[in-house]
Order: structure tokens, then C-alpha cells, then sequence
């Protein structure tokens, strides 16, 4: 509907404006997957049979999630305990050379997992996807795996030569019920970056944080620290002469406030001496003054250079081309809700995903207060019943107990009861 408020040719300029926005964002980027999980999902997707004839494979269930911003903006959610879950979908098949690699999906943990993952994984070559499982090869995987109050590892695996290499620094997930988003961006120059929520929670290269290519540089183990070099910052003051009669400064002097005690008697006692103190003279031994070291070149350490073993591969970063991107994960409590799975080239559209999504932000929040809320009052209310329960039980108990040691001073009693149990 036109805005009447809005004159026709502001309106005119204003759709040119979008319509050449989306145009260059079309043209200068690529979309090659996106899975909001609408309608037709499914179509899309397979989900495996692997470990199901073992009756360990989990299915999934398409909600938005007990607590949601939005109760249309629907995703998978894993949702049988202690169980495999493996489903993929296929998309066409793309090459990141010469090209930013930007993966991003979101993940809502709704259970305390207690042990599983929450990852993704993308795969090349065929897979056949109704037997796509945790020993399939894939090139990439990436995402949240956590198990007790240890482990809360956020994984970023890469693939080169058809081995696995985790990155090597120790990065950790988010462990709440919320729904957070993770986003790996790999550059043609082999930098990446990982973000968590559009925040920045690492970045670096993969020359150096993983262990896919011998170090450039190596320190020279045959290196020797120079006779010469002096590591000395301060040094005694060469100039520094001691002051004439320093030496003959007593430590300690008489006290001459001290006075002889009245019953002090030599004959008996000796020649009274006053006692010592601190003589506020003494300034103790003598050292020469400390200066800075003219000649100090710093601290010795081993010199770096060329490893002889590094061969630079211009194609580092370049993973085999992707054809699947898939979900493999082992939860022992199911209710992660998998969605907005994103693969693309241009981070500025990732981020702007995650602002969409995050725009009702406080409303998934708010939400999940209210069932937090309820959870605890309900848990209360059970708290309450089984000490209840438990009390009404301990006084039928005193009660029975009562009546029979009432009863062993009745033998007639006794009758009664063999009688009525007969």
C-alpha cells in the first residue's frame, strides 16, 4: 500500500534506491545455502538411517521451541534422549577459492544437555545421505559440543588432504537456553574469524592456529648467546666513590638517655655501661650506586628463522568443494532446535541475518523467564506434595506402630487382630 504521506516522486527515487541496492548485493555476492526451515523444508532434507537398525537414532521435531520469539520462525529440534542424530540436505555444488567462506547457522540448547554436540559439519564429494553418520568424511565442521562442567568447546575443524585438523586454541561455546548464533568467516588470505552473536570471539590465521603446515619460522637451535653481549639492565656506578670515614660509622651507639640504676652496685655488678641502640648515623655496608648499562642490548633469545621443512600452499584455505551440509551429533538430553542455516560469501549479509533474527531478542528472554518461572513453582509445588506425602505416611506409621505397642499389654487384642487377619 502506497503512503499517502509520501510524495510519488520521493516514492519513485526511494523503490530506485532499494531496487539498486538489492541488485548490487545480488551481484556482488552469493548465497550458495539458506535454510530458514519454512515450508517445503523437508523436501530438502534427508534424514539418515544410520545406527536407527540399533535403535540409537534420533528423529527430529519441527517447533520453534517452548520459548520463542517468534512462535512462526520454526526449526529442528533433536527429541529423543540419548540417542544419534544425522539428517543433511544437498545443495549445489560451490568451491571457496578466491572467495570469503562464511558459515553460520543458529542453536538453541532448550535441555540441560549434560553431554552432546551441537555442530554442523559440510561435506564434498557424494555422501549417500540416508547412510550419513559420524564416520562420514567431511571437510568442515563447526559448533558447540559440551559434556559436564569441563568441556564447553566450541569446535572449528578443517579438512586438508583428507585429514582432520582441530583449530588448536581452546575456544568456548554459550551454555545457556537461549539462542545463539555462531559464524565462521575463512578469508582467500587463510584468516578467518569466529563470531557468537556478530561478536567477535576469535580470529587468526590458519598458518599459525592449525597445525595443518610446518611453521614458517623455527628458532635456531644452534644459535649461541655472543660472548660479548652483555644482558646486564643496571650496573654498579663505576664512579662512585665511597665517603671518607664511612667504615668507622658504628652500627649501634650508647644510649645517653639511659641512667644508672639505682641499686646498681659495681662491686657486685660491674662497671655500669648504658645499653646500645641503632645508630641513626649507620647506613650499612657501602655499595656504589646503581645506573643504567650503556652496553646492554636486552635479554638474549634464540633467533627465528626460515624452516627449511615449510612449503607454502597458496591453496590453503581452499576446502574441497562442498556439495552437503549436514547435522551429525550424540545428545544424551535431546531439545536443541537447529535453525537459519546460512553458507554464503558475504559476512556483512550474515550479520545482517543475525540482526533480523535478534530484533525481537528480549521477547525469546523475557520468555524463557516466564518458563523458568514456572518450572521452579512447579517444582515447588512437587517439593511440597512429596514432603507432604511423606509426613501424612510417617503419622500413619506412628500410628500403626502406636496401636500395637498399645496392643502388647492386651493379649485379647492380639485375638482381634489374628482374627480379623484370618
Amino acid at each position: 500500500m502506497e503512503d499517502p504521506l509520501l510524495p510519488f516522486p520521493f516514492r519513485l527515487l526511494l523503490l530506485f534506491f532499494l531496487s539498486s541496492l538489492f541488485l548490487f548485493h545480488s551481484a556482488s555476492s552469493e548465497i550458495f545455502f539458506e535454510e530458514r526451515f519454512q515450508d517445503g523444508w523437508k523436501s530438502r532434507w534427508v534424514l539418515s538411517d544410520w545406527k536407527r537398525a540399533e535403535g540409537k537414532a534420533g528423529t527430529f521435531k519441527y517447533t520453534a521451541g517452548k520459548w520463542s520469539a517468534d512462535p512462526d520462525d520454526k526449526g529442528i529440534q533433536t527429541y529423543n534422549d540419548a540417542k544419534h542424530y544425522a539428517i543433511s540436505a544437498k545443495i549445489p555444488e560451490f568451491s571457496n577459492q578466491n572467495r570469503t567462506l562464511v558459515v553460520q547457522y543458529s542453536i538453541k540448547f532448550e535441555q540441560d544437555i549434560e553431554c552432546g554436540g551441537g555442530y554442523i559439519k559440510l561435506l564434498s564429494g557424494y555422501v549417500n545421505q540416508k547412510k550419513f553418520g559420524g564416520d562420514t568424511p567431511y571437510s568442515f565442521m563447526f559448533g558447540p559440543d559440551i559434556c559436564g562442567t569441563q568441556t564447553k568447546k566450541l569446535h572449528v575443524i578443517l579438512s586438508y588432504q583428507g585429514q582432520n585438523y582441530p583449530l588448536k586454541k581452546d575456544l568456548q561455546c554459550e551454555t545457556d537456553k537461549l539462542t545463539h548464533f555462531y559464524t565462521f568467516i575463512l578469508r582467500p588470505d587463510a584468516s578467518y574469524s569466529v563470531l557468537v552473536d556478530n561478536r567477535e570471539w576469535d580470529s587468526g590465521s590458519m598458518y599459525s592456529d592449525w597445525d595443518i603446515l610446518p611453521p614458517r619460522k623455527i628458532k635456531d637451535v644452534k644459535a649461541k648467546r655472543p660472548a660479548d653481549w652483555d644482558d646486564r639492565e643496571y650496573i654498579d656506578d663505576p664512579n662512585d666513590v665511597k665517603p671518607e670515614g664511612y667504615d668507622s660509622i658504628p652500627a649501634e651507639i650508647p644510649d645517653r638517655k639511659a641512667k644508672e640504676p639505682d641499686d646498681w652496685d659495681d662491686e657486685e655488678d660491674g662497671v655500669w655501661k648504658p645499653p646500645k641502640i641503632p645508630n641513626p648515623a649507620y647506613k650499612g655496608p657501602w655499595k656504589r650506586k646503581r645506573i643504567k648499562n650503556p652496553n646492554y642490548k636486552g635479554k638474549w633469545k634464540t633467533p627465528w628463522i626460515d624452516n627449511p621443512e615449510f612449503e607454502d600452499d597458496p591453496d590453503l584455505y581452499v576446502l574441497k568443494p562442498i556439495k552437503y551440509v549436514g547435522i551429525e551429533v550424540w545428545q544424551v538430553k535431546a531439545g536443541s532446535v537447529y535453525d537459519n542455516i546460512l553458507i554464503c560469501d558475504d559476512p556483512e549479509y550474515a550479520k545482517q541475518v543475525v540482526e533480523e533474527i535478534f530484533a525481537n531478542r528480549e521477547i525469546e528472554k523475557e520468555a524463557l523467564e516466564e518458563a523458568e518461572k514456572e518450572r521452579r513453582a512447579r517444582e515447588e509445588e512437587e517439593a511440597n506434595r512429596a514432603r507432604e506425602d511423606g509426613e501424612r505416611r510417617k503419622r500413619e506409621r506412628d500410628r500403626r506402630y502406636g496401636d500395637r505397642r498399645r496392643r502388647r499389654h492386651d493379649p485379647h487384642d492380639y485375638m482381634d487382630d489374628y482374627h480379623d487377619e484370618l
